[in-house]
């Protein structure tokens, strides 16, 4: 597997992950020195240089690789000519992106191509646009369609990393909301409530908030509203310039960053509930994108070749189970 931005936070997760594994990382970046740093906890790992703005150099540093994993951020400069170098080489490309534009615009431009190579593009498999649609697709289990999805955020904290404050300037303005079955700009402010978390957490204040999750349910989802919630804790840390970044409080390197998703489904009065809890959005991005990239790699797939949303490329219940209990407590329940 080769890994692009392999110096950078998240995927020092997706290294480790990889070698957690048993298997064999290709570090992949555009910073000789930063590289051969990262290879220090990898020392058997290939070490290839390359820059999106040289196709060349991609194409060498993917050469022998069977998937590429996207980590290097911001993605709208990133993914496209990492996901075009991975369609020339024919391998499969996964990315951990968090910016609605790029995963909308990776599915919708690379469709036709991807399906005609045979090769599996998945944008956004990460805490954000992964792990909530794979808990909307749980959920919604059997039903053809619902009323309504709505996915629940609850951080203790968020200290942001140098490419999250990055993504976040750089996305200013460009964000969608799910409403009347198509993605929109937000009509005025974002709506403010509250949410009734799983014990302990019981009943939180909430922004709505615009995420990848809006772009990669309502690929396959049948349901004309999709609302994605936050308490303000973690925004009024991400909105402050002096909130430092991550550190690590284990010997993993996780930060004491604690999450819960809580994702509830709508039918006719009905509803269906899937939650996911644990330690620290970007080192959960880790399991979440190798678990992925594995289940492509042996064929785990619910559909052919092409663009995809998790949630419809996989078994969704399954492959959230398979992340119990080492990564994340995952539940369902009905109402």
């Amino acid at each position: 597997m080769a890994v692009v931005g392999a110096y950078g936070h998240t995927a020092a997760f997706v290294l480790a992950e990889i070698r957690r594994r048993g298997w064999t990382p290709l570090l992949v970046g555009r910073d000789a020195d930063k590289l051969h740093s990262a290879a220090r906890a990898h020392p058997e790992a290939p070490v290839r240089v390359a820059s999106v703005a040289d196709p060349a150099s991609l194409d060498r540093a993917l050469s022998g690789a069977a998937a590429v994993l996207n980590c290097a951020g911001p993605f709208a400069d990133t993914a496209p000519p990492v996901v075009d170098a991975a369609l020339r080489a024919g391998i499969h490309y996964l990315d951990v992106a968090a910016e609605q534009a790029v995963t909308l615009e990776t599915f919708d431009r690379y469709a036709d191509r991807a399906r005609d190579a045979g090769v599996v593009v998945v944008p956004s498999m990460a805490f954000y646009g992964g792990l909530g649609d794979l808990l909307a697709t749980a959920a919604m289990g059997d039903w053809p369609a619902a009323d309504d999805i709505t996915i629940a955020i609850a951080l203790d904290s968020w200290r942001p990393t140098r490419g999250t404050r990055e993504t976040v300037r750089r996305n200013a303005g460009r964000h969608l909301v799910f409403t009347g079955n198509a993605l929109t700009p937000p009509n005025g402010s974002p709506e403010t409530g509250s949410w009734r978390f799983p014990p302990p957490l019981g009943v939180q204040e909430t922004t709505e908030l615009s995420t990848a999750d809006q772009v990669t349910v309502s690929r396959h989802l049948r349901v004309p509203e999709i609302r994605v919630l936050m308490n303000p804790t973690p925004l009024r840390d991400l909105s402050d310039p002096a909130t430092p970044p991550p550190t690590p409080a284990d010997s993993d390197g996780r930060s004491a960053q604690t999450f819960v998703v809580d994702v509830v489904v709508r039918r006719a009065g009905e509803r269906r509930r899937a939650t996911a809890s644990g330690r620290d959005i970007y080192a959960v991005t880790a399991p979440l994108v190798v678990e992925a990239t594995a289940r492509v790699l042996d064929g785990r797939l619910r559909r052919p070749p092409g663009t995809a949303a998790p949630g419809d490329l996989f078994d969704a219940a399954d492959f959230l189970r398979s992340l119990t209990p080492a990564h994340l407590t995952f539940t369902e329940a009905a109402g």
